[in-house]
Formats: C-alpha cells, structure tokens, sequence
C-alpha cells in the first residue's frame, strides 16, 4: 500500500467513525428530556414508555429492510441515508407542537440506528489501516455504544442550562449530523455496486445453534431490558422518587451505563465464561436497582447503572462471539441478525410492561416487580449455562 494511500484509508476510517457517532447520538437526545416533555404535553409514565419502545420497533424494521442493503449498493449510499433520517428525526422534534411529531421522530430514528448498527460496523472495518481489523471493530463498538452514552449527556447539559431545553439539543445535533454528512461524502466506498435488488434481510436460526442461541438471546433479551428501563423510567425515578428534577443528572445516569458497556465488551476476553459471568452482574444490577427503589439511594441507582452497563456489553459481546461461532458462515448473517431482533424487542415490550405497571401500581412498585422477573430470568439462564457446562 502506497503511503498516499494509506493515508487516505485512515482519513475514510475517521469520517466513518465520526459518522458513526454523530448518529447514534441523535437516537438518545430524548431521554433526559422526557420529564419535560410529561410537563410540556401533559402525560404519564405510561406514554413515556411507549414513546421509548417505538424507536426500538424503528431499529427492528431497518435492521430487516435494510440490514444485507449495503452489501449490493456499497456502503456510504445507506449509510447517508441514515444520516438523512438522522436529520429528519431532529427537524420533527426542533419543530414539534404535539406529541405526534415526536412519535413520528422516535420511529424515524430507530430507522437510522437499524442502518447503521450493521452497515457502518462493516464500513468502518472496511475501512481500518492493514492489520487494525480487531481494532476497527472496538473503534466501531465505542462508536455505537459512545455515541449513545453522548447523546443522553449532551442532551441533558443542555437540558438543565440552554435556553428551550425541548428544542436546543435538536438544534445542536441537527447542526453536527449536516457535518458528519459532508464528512461522510468525502470518504471512500469499499464496496462495488451491483444491480440493485430490493431483499429483506432474512431471519433464521440454523437447528446446530439452537440451544446457544436461546441462552444468549434470553441474557441479550433481560440486558436490553435493563438498559430500556434505565433509558426511558430512570430520569422520571429521580425526579419523582429522589426528587432530583435535573437533566443533567439524568443523562448522566445513562451515559455511565452506555460507558461502563464499552467496558463490559472490552472485558470478555479476560473472562473464561463470560456469558455466564454476565448474567451473573444482570442478577447484581436488578438487586441493586431493587435497593435503590426501596430506600430511594441516588448512590445505589449509580451503581446499579455501571454494572448493568458492564453486564450488558459482557453478554452482548459474548452471546454474539458464541452464536458466531457455532452458525454456518453462509447463515452467520441472519442468525446474528436474528439475535439484535431479540434484543430490541427486549428494549421494547418489557419497557412498556413497566409503564403499564407504573400507571396501574406505582413507580417503586412496578420497578421492582420488574427487578424480580429480570432477576429470574437473568438466574435462568445462568443456571442453565452452568448446567450445560457441568454435564459437558
């Protein structure tokens, strides 16, 4: 390789993760922010949930129509399509005077996010200087999960001190994802057109993948739980259990979870048995969110945010490596695709489950019964890693 070249490849790769994060930041602004859009239209926990899950059913549908996409038409054309939907998500809620624009911008981020969970993973793996491939896909990892734990905090300093704290953050990322565009335009494709043909990305579960897969998607399933309810019922808990009415302190919380998952994925490699190990901190995360709702400890809710986080990225990255591992390389794809579906679902229906609970029950009520069917299922699978190991 030419220096020139290589010289070119390290300017792509960073205007890829660059775009790569900008992204993903614009899909967690809300979630600071979502006690002053209870007061601004005058709803309850039980919208805010629904409001948070809807952008998980937006990133299942971009991850089935648009999941192989990139594979035939190259890599930047859907990836500036995310950025495009990215924008529009902004624009909705810059401008929004109901709650229907909102629903519309959840759903429209979720959409950007299914592009470029895949798309810019690869593209930017693509794009790593000769020999930086295991590197790359860090990069990409902090990319995602940074971008996310970026979001809540930009949104939530804003929040707490600009001026139209429900309109500022918008304006920012709107102005931050128009330079990622430009920056993403000028970096090279890696892939070769084809003709273009419109496939749905395929779902499926090869027979020898099975049981591995189940175990994994089930602590895949109860972490996204987590980190859902931590995104979207957490700010409304400090404000009406611990009486901390501060955006800042709210897109704190998630940011430590979303930062203390990148150290989680960043870990497996040091564990022997490392989905086992993660369901292990998911057991630690509810017993510890559990605590914080019954004696009401800002400390505890801490806490539990950085080994949820931890626990998530630990099985995640590991009930990945495992599916990977044991799937045909011709269904490898879909298998792992598979597996996020599962995962966002995890984000989606538990979350709205805890808003029914709350408007029924109450918060520390709901919260806790949600700590113990999460606690359970998390003892589950545990239970059953350890079984498979014994009897192996």
């Amino acid at each position: 390789m030419r220096g020139d070249e290589h010289a070119g490849s390290v300017t792509g790769f960073l205007l890829a993760v660059a775009a790569f994060f900008v992204a993903m930041v614009g899909t967690t602004l809300p979630t600071p922010l979502y006690p002053l859009f209870e007061q601004r239209y005058s709803f309850g926990p039980l919208l805010v949930t629904v409001i948070f899950a809807i952008y998980a059913f937006g990133v299942i549908a971009g991850l089935i129509l648009f999941g192989n996409l990139s594979d035939r038409i190259g890599r930047k054309s859907p990836l500036v399509l995310g950025l495009v939907l990215s924008a529009a998500s902004a624009v909705l809620f810059l401008f929004a005077g109901s709650l229907a624009p909102v629903y519309v911008g959840r759903v429209v981020s979720g959409l950007s996010a299914g592009i470029f969970t895949g798309t810019a993973t690869a593209y930017v793996i693509d794009l790593a200087p000769e020999g930086r491939r295991r590197l790359a896909s860090f990069v990409a990892l902090f990319a995602n999960l940074g971008g996310l734990g970026a979001g809540t905090l930009l949104a939530g300093l804003l929040g707490q001190w600009a001026p139209d704290p429900l309109r500022t953050p918008f304006a920012v990322d709107l102005g931050i994802v128009v330079v990622a565009t430009a920056g993403l335009l000028l970096a090279p494709e890696t892939v070769q057109r084809r003709e273009f043909t419109f496939r749905m990305q395929r779902l499926g579960v090869p027979v020898e993948v099975v049981a591995v897969f189940v175990r994994a998607s089930l602590a895949g399933f109860a972490a996204f739980a987590v980190s859902g309810v931590f995104s979207s019922v957490a700010p409304e808990f400090l404000g009406v259990g611990l009486h901390r009415h501060s955006p800042a302190l709210a897109g704190l919380l998630v940011f430590v979870l979303f930062l203390m998952s990148v150290a989680g994925q960043a870990l497996v490699v040091r564990l022997p048995n490392a989905l086992a190990a993660g369901c292990g901190l998911l057991v630690g995360v509810v017993a510890l969110l559990a605590v914080s709702l019954a004696a009401e400890s800002l400390a505890a809710l801490f806490a539990s945010a950085a080994v949820g986080g931890l626990g998530q990225g630990v099985v995640v990255s590991a009930g990945l490596a495992a599916i990977a591992e044991r799937a045909p390389a011709e269904r490898r794809g879909e298998t792992a695709s598979s597996f996020f579906v599962v995962l966002y679902f995890g984000l989606s229906i538990p979350v709205i489950a805890a808003g029914v609970a709350i408007h029924y029950t109450s918060l520390r009520s709901a919260g806790i019964g949600f700590c113990a069917g999460t606690g359970v299922l998390a003892l589950g699978v545990l239970a059953s890693l350890l079984g498979s190991r014994a009897s192996t």
